[in-house]
């Protein structure tokens, strides 16, 4: 049984290093997602006027 649990834990352990970082990953994004301001979004007037300089 030593071999057999040796494996298992082996098993275990690669499984817990390939998906703990994806799942903290999508975590940590959700939560900064969540807590982050949100800009605001800018408003044109129509009484602005740009000009736009011409070459000849």
């Amino acid at each position: 049984m030593g071999l057999m649990n040796g494996i298992f834990i082996t098993l275990i352990s690669a499984i817990a290093c390939l998906t703990l970082p994806k799942l903290l990953s999508i975590i940590l994004v959700q939560r900064t997602q969540r807590t982050a301001p949100k800009l605001p979004i800018a408003t044109t007037s129509e009484n602005t006027s740009s000009k736009v300089p011409s070459f000849p």
